[in-house]
């Protein structure tokens, strides 16, 4: 056979990066790093890189006469929110990570966390807030924010990702500017009081099938350039120390686990997942958030747990797809 034929065999993956997001770069790099780590013996692999504007370099309907397969390495809006994942559907083209309203409820902190709540799961006190209110009446919201929650605060956008946008506040004069900041960019904010105590994390993988999700080693986070887990503690190298499994007695490590699963299966995430969480000096375990597609640079925090669980980078590349075609499979 030669060397067309061998190509005709090989699985045809579009990894898509960019899109109008705030994590356009992110993207970028966890596009490069999955490239080059897919097994060229068993995929053809091309980038196809959508634009700040939302441009495609095709009609993308055209992509199942392209690709057998879409490998979403995008995150923030468009890429983590639904939108990409509803215009895969409409192409009808299997894709990995969690379908378009899973993806759309674990982009909506507020909703996911009140999922959470109402789930059984412990989470920080949080109010929200649009910003658009706040500009009208911000006097009534600084003071429900003093009346509710106990200073620091912590400010973050309510859809997000990478920790962009993410504000510790100290005082009212700091809180005010804050969400005055944060009205020139986004829609809605929440507020939370600042947890003191240390980050975990926990991926969980499944096969594309429900009941099949198992939870990888937790990882212990601790930021060294920073004050929390940022955006440089995140992409900089050697940003912070990432210790797998977490320094906690086992019946800590186990419920981490447990809390990653049922945060999965309660967003109704497919094919991977990271949940955020933090141990309070009080003892509780407070989950912070979910994360549909984790990352997977080369600093990302569920191909290092995979790794440790013994799961390779390029094992774990083609879990994803195996999860895609198996959920695409099951559709009508």
């Amino acid at each position: 056979m030669g060397p067309e034929g061998k190509d005709e065999m090989k699985i045809r993956v579009a990894i898509l990066v960019g899109g109008p997001s705030s994590e356009h770069e992110v993207s970028l790099m966890t596009g490069e790093n999955v490239l080059k780590s897919f097994d060229p013996e068993k995929f053809a692999a091309e980038t196809v890189i959508i634009g700040k504007g939302g441009e495609w370099p095709f009609p993308s309907e055209e992509l199942p006469n392209r690709y057998d397969v879409a490998f979403i390495a995008m995150h923030g809006t468009y890429g983590e929110d639904g939108t990409i994942q509803a215009i895969l559907e409409e192409a009808s083209i299997p894709y990995t990570g969690s379908g378009k309203l899973s993806s759309a409820l674990g982009m909506n902190k507020f909703l996911s966390l009140r999922l959470f709540r109402d789930g059984g799961l412990t989470i920080p006190p949080t109010l929200h807030f649009h910003l658009q209110d706040f500009k009208k009446h911000e006097d009534e919201v600084v003071k429900k924010i003093l009346w509710y929650l106990e200073k620091p605060w912590v400010i973050k956008p309510n859809a997000g990702g990478s920790s962009i946008g993410v504000e510790i506040v100290k005082d009212e004069d700091s809180l005010r500017k804050a969400l005055r900041e944060a009205a020139k960019t986004y829609k809605d904010t929440l507020v939370q009081p600042l947890i003191v105590g240390r980050e975990v994390t926990c991926g969980v993988i499944d096969h594309g099938t429900h009941g099949s999700a198992f939870a990888l080693p937790p990882t212990e986070i601790v930021p060294r350039v920073s004050d929390f887990f940022d955006y440089k503690a995140k992409y900089e190298s050697g940003g912070s120390d990432e210790i797998t499994p977490a320094r906690f007695p086992e019946s800590y490590l186990k419920e981490f686990r447990n809390i990653a699963l049922k945060a999965h299966h309660l967003t109704g995430c497919r094919g991977f997942s990271r949940t955020d969480m933090m141990v309070g000096k009080d003892g509780k375990i407070y989950v912070l958030e979910i994360n549909t597609i984790p990352g997977l640079t080369k600093e990302s925090l569920v191909p290092k747990a995979a790794h440790t669980y013994g799961i390779s980078f390029q094992k774990l590349l083609e879990m994803l797809v195996e999860a895609a075609f198996t959920s695409h499979r099951k559709k009508p």
